[in-house]
């Protein structure tokens, strides 16, 4: 196996760079700043905690519904890179016009629409990885977008805390400047994989297309035959545990405002926790193929299920910057190996369909988490209460993971034990149709093979 990076691997990792100044603009100085705004329209902390945790469950509803049907429709020959651009465009230019002095309603409905276009983009992102690299390169892969994402997006971060904390600016102007910041940042690192990404693995353009991708979409388990549980009880689990995190990262310093935490220390501790991240992310995809990708989210989800615990009882600064260091050496592995994971067991072909499936368990899950954190924190109002059943889910995520990592480690050895000359399934879309263009997959060696989702040489695990 190659050690270094292909260019267009270099590229789409560079997108991880990009948007994850965005989500760490998005988990620290907007809500901060949002908190302002609507403490200056006379709404209190604790309704203030709420209403963001009602945007953010607005936002992940939303994209749960349009997540696997554009993805349906990136699925088809040379619809993916434009895609996947005029969502990253549409988030870069919403990121800038969040730096216009709006009324808080108003500046939480711009949030929401960025949200989503930001949410959106990574569906088609994430089913890339198909593309850009071989089956043996995808832990290592992704597990360096997610590391480089935390370094990198430290950059425009940095600057962007300097110039509203440290500078002789007003915030009326450091704000939209930070704002501007980020919206270059974010479309310098799209441009290289817009202009270098091609779609290798894709089902051809039927007539009536929209029909046809709605088909394709509701009848996908169906037609799916040999991973079918594996997969289902996987997205079940990721359902759960992936919920957490979601909520974590929306709510960090929503949380530490709500508890009284001075705005300098959140933003620092959430700052160690990027840097943390970065090589803990890389450790994560070099054991992977050692160790194996599950038993390592494993240990993800428990780490995370005693950070939920932990975090009921916290009423202190030293406590936030406990978690901050817990959270950095757990987040981006059970992120990075959980896509990687999903990536080997679906079909290269139908890897937009498939992550946009993913993508309503993700942000479906995000949606409960946030909303049940919103409720329990206004029928408590308490705050550290809203955390506890956060942590259930990642318990009960990690029981569910338990059962569908066996599960598929059992349909691969199935896979493995069938007669070489078995016939594989042909999916309905690669009819005679579509074979005359036929699409590169990889095999297990790197080597390009056809597009027979269910060749031997290439078991799904």
């Amino acid at each position: 196996m190659k050690k270094k990076f292909t260019p267009l691997e270099k590229k789409w990792i560079l997108y991880d760079v990009g948007n994850s100044a965005f989500t760490l603009l998005a988990s620290t100085v907007i809500p901060i700043y949002f908190n302002g705004i609507a403490g200056t329209g006379g709404i209190s902390e604790t309704d203030a905690v709420a209403y963001w945790g009602y945007a953010a469950s607005l936002v992940t509803l939303i994209v749960a519904v349009l997540g696997p049907v554009l993805g349906t429709f990136a699925d088809y020959g040379g619809w993916k890179r434009p895609m996947f651009f005029g969502a990253a465009m549409l988030g870069v230019l919403g990121c800038a016009a969040l730096a216009i002095p709006l009324q808080w309603t108003l500046f939480l409905a711009l949030y929401v629409v960025v949200k989503i276009a930001y949410s959106t983009s990574l569906v088609f992102y994430d089913s890339m990885l198909t593309d850009i690299t071989d089956r043996t390169r995808m832990d290592n892969v992704s597990s360096h977008g997610y590391a480089w994402g935390y370094i990198g997006s430290c950059i425009p971060f940095i600057i962007s805390i300097v110039l509203i904390n440290f500078s002789p600016l007003s915030i009326s102007v450091s704000m939209p400047i930070a704002f501007a910041l980020n919206a270059v940042w974010w479309l310098a690192m799209t441009l290289p994989l817009f202009s270098g990404y091609k779609q290798k693995h894709f089902v051809a353009r039927q007539p009536h297309a929209v029909k046809a991708a709605f088909k394709r979409l509701f009848s996908v388990f169906k037609t799916e035959k040999k991973h079918k549980k594996g997969i289902i009880l996987f997205l079940i689990a990721f359902f759960l545990y992936i919920d957490g995190v979601y909520t974590i990262i929306d709510m960090a310093t929503t949380f530490g405002t709500a508890l009284g935490f001075e705005t300098e220390q959140l933003l620092l501790a959430l700052l160690l926790t990027q840097i943390i991240a970065f090589p803990s992310a890389i450790l994560f995809g070099y054991l992977a193929p050692r160790v194996s990708n599950d038993r390592l989210i494993l240990v993800c989800i428990c780490a995370y299920a005693a950070v939920a615990l932990f975090a009921v009882q916290m009423d202190k600064v030293w406590e936030f910057w406990f978690l901050a260091v817990c959270v950095g050496l757990f987040q981006g592995g059970i992120q990075a190996l959980s896509r990687s994971y999903f990536a080997k067991i679906v079909p290269a072909d139908k890897s937009g369909e498939y992550f946009g499936i993913m993508d309503i368990f993700g942000k479906g899950a995000a949606f409960v988490g946030t909303m049940l954190v919103s409720v329990v924190t206004q029928l408590t109002d308490s705050v550290n209460m809203g955390v506890i059943p956060i942590a259930c889910l990642f318990i009960a995520g990690l029981i569910v993971f338990i059962f569908a990592s066996k599960t598929i480690r059992k349909e691969n050895a199935a896979l493995l034990a069938e007669p070489a000359d078995a016939p594989a399934e042909t999916p309905a879309e690669n009819t005679a149709e579509n074979s005359a263009t036929e699409t590169e997959v990889f095999s297990q060696n790197g080597a390009a093979a056809t597009n027979d989702e269910n060749d031997l040489s290439d078991p799904k695990i």
